[in-house]
């Protein structure tokens, strides 16, 4: 009887210990994982356009001023309607009026107090359009208005894609099953099979012009100087192993 009750003790310790082992080996079979960075980019054409121009005139007489940059506003407007830019697209902002003067010192540097020198006016005109190639080409050939007699300041336009969420769902796909081919790669060639994914972090979306040496930033890169342009996103994934 004693050695019967031994050999009972003795055989449930093993079982107990290849339980033991079995949960151990699960264990850590649970806690092996495969981290990658899938990726994805696309190239894509902006599709509006927003330029300003300035312009400004400056005389002592409010008045005369005043009726010199409405005369401006004019031929700015029937200049522009004459590229083919439509009245809904301009928009004309109020006058912005600055008395200046200047600060005469006599010849030992004491200030002589101040002398007015006139009213400057000055006003920008708007232009938001999806003619993004007409408006980008004005853009360049506003200064003809010099001609006229009108100093118009032109600042370089800037493009925008009004599409972007379509943009980022594409990459975001592209990008995930990037990240999952790459975990696939490394489970193969490690003997293994991809289990399921445990954990998925986004990266920053990026907009940067096509072609360019810009850097991304850490809160995104937003380019609005470059008519071409290419999206890009990343994704941290972690997979279980099987």
């Amino acid at each position: 009887m004693r050695y019967i009750t031994a050999a009972i003790i003795g055989f449930a310790f093993i079982i107990g210990l290849l339980i033991v082992g079995n949960a151990y080996k699960s264990r850590t079979k649970a806690q092996e994982t495969i981290s990658v960075t899938g990726s994805a980019e696309k190239d894509f054409v902006s599709d509006l356009v927003v330029w300003k121009g300035s312009y400004s005139r400056k005389s002592m007489d409010l008045k005369s001023a005043y009726a010199e940059l409405k005369n401006d506003e004019n031929a700015i407007r029937g200049y522009l309607s004459g590229k083919g830019v439509s009245n809904n697209d301009m928009v004309f902002s109020s006058v912005n009026i600055n008395k200046e003067f200047n600060y005469p010192t006599d010849a030992n540097g004491r200030s002589l107090g101040q002398q007015f020198t006139g009213f400057n006016l000055t006003q920008t005109v708007r232009i938001e359009s999806k003619e993004v190639d007409k408006i980008n080409q004005l853009s360049r050939e506003a200064t003809e208005l010099i001609q006229q007699g009108i100093e118009l300041n032109s600042q370089a336009p800037l493009f925008y894609y009004t599409k972007l969420t379509e943009i980022k769902m594409d990459l975001l796909a592209k990008a995930s099953a990037d990240g999952k081919q790459r975990a696939e790669i490394i489970a193969k060639n490690a003997g293994s099979s991809l289990g399921k994914l445990r954990k998925a972090t986004l990266g920053v979306f990026q907009i940067t012009g096509k072609n360019t040496d810009e850097d991304y930033t850490y809160g995104g890169a937003f380019n609005t100087s470059s008519l071409n342009k290419t999206g890009s996103i990343t994704i941290r994934m972690e997979f279980a192993v099987d």
